[in-house]
């Protein structure tokens, strides 16, 4: 079975759920496992090895002849993958590099060579293997210099001159032709055929809370979104103002227990490019709420426009009821998630439901 790996801080989910889609494969992403025998979720990006072992045995049982596989930073760092020996990777690609993680990885210089260390396992193992790296977001071009230099066939794309005609791509945002340009270089380099890749390109639809479309009573459209970064959060409110007819709102909040220097960035972010903003929890953990929304308000200089909610139900509620028709509203943050961990307890809650059931 051959393995493909995914890396990045933005799109690796989405990138590697296409990469799947070409390839007829299998995949580990941080939604769901495909063992082409049954699909579960870990609770991980990245599985522990142990686990890693059990379920390409059951793929390679289920008949899977690729698996492509998310590759996060903290599991690249603590060598949870077994390079060379559970884990030969045929290939890999980049998506891009922003502020995350920082509790743990402290400096962007360490968070990128994290990344950086993921080529460089695949070139001692697989010299020569395709790496796909993305200009399009931050480091690519970074990336790009020190992946040249290693023994691997680095192969650069960039929505600036796409190999693949994307006009019938039903996934909004420059981020999503990103995502879909290094999936279908990266399955092009793996044998697929470019009249494959433009077959499937029509057919991949919005899922797993990735700006994902969810009907309601409101009277605007609104969209559940898994943005949790200050790149993130750029990049998706940047695609809805494109169809946005009247004001876009934004309703998000920031991890707790989590890199908390992204959060006054996360407010700035969601300030300049919204033009209602409503501020709640997702996941305080066991922080105080009111002290993350606290740090994420620290960002925001213009505070009208801006309201705060800490009972995310509420705050999604408020937002549904305020907008308009011709609105666009955002629920960003959880995504496909399905909890809300509040104090060390796992409460269920799922954006998307939440919308569904909202009757003005």
């Amino acid at each position: 079975m051959r393995l493909w790996g995914v890396t990045g801080t933005n799109g690796k989910t989405t990138t590697a759920w296409v990469l799947a889609e070409f390839l007829k494969s299998a995949y580990i992403t941080t939604v769901e496992v495909n063992t082409l025998r049954r699909r579960f979720h870990t609770g991980y990006t990245t599985p522990p090895l142990k686990q890693l072992q059990e379920i390409y045995a059951e793929m390679e049982s289920a008949g899977a002849k690729d698996c492509v596989m998310e590759v996060s930073s903290h599991a690249i760092h603590q060598n949870r993958v077994g390079f060379g020996t559970v884990s030969t990777f045929c290939g890999g690609a980049f998506t891009n590099l922003s502020e995350d993680h920082l509790d743990y990885h402290k400096t962007m210089e360490a968070y990128f060579d994290v990344k950086l260390d993921f080529a460089r396992r695949i070139a001692e193992t697989s010299p020569g293997a395709p790496y796909v790296v993305c200009l399009d977001g931050g480091y690519g071009r970074e990336m790009l210099a020190k992946v040249s230099r290693l023994d691997l066939n680095a192969i650069p794309v960039t929505r600036a001159a796409p190999a693949f005609d994307l006009s019938g791509l039903r996934l909004v945002g420059d981020y999503n032709q990103s995502n879909v340009l290094v999936a279908a270089a990266l399955a092009e380099a793996a044998g697929v055929s470019r009249d494959d890749i433009q077959r499937i390109v029509p057919t991949l639809v919005p899922r797993w809370g990735r700006l994902e479309y969810v009907p309601c009573g409101s009277d605007a459209k609104v969209y559940v979104d898994f943005a949790h970064t200050p790149d993130g959060l750029e990049k998706v409110l940047r695609a809805a103002r494109g169809f946005t007819k009247g004001q876009l709102w934004v309703v998000f909040g920031a991890g707790g227990d989590r890199d908390p220097m992204k959060r006054p960035l996360m407010g700035e972010a969601c300030a300049r490019l919204a033009d209602r903003v409503v501020v709640t929890s997702d996941n305080p953990r066991s922080e105080d709420p009111m002290k993350i929304i606290e740090n994420i308000l620290s960002g925001i200089d213009e505070r009208s426009g801006i309201e705060v909610e800490p009972d995310r139900r509420k705050a999604i509620h408020l937002a549904l009821r305020g907008a308009q028709s011709g609105d666009v509203v955002l629920v960003c943050g959880k995504g496909h998630e399905t909890t809300q961990e509040i104090a060390g307890v796992k409460h269920p809650f799922d954006d998307r439901e939440v919308v569904r059931a909202f009757n003005r």
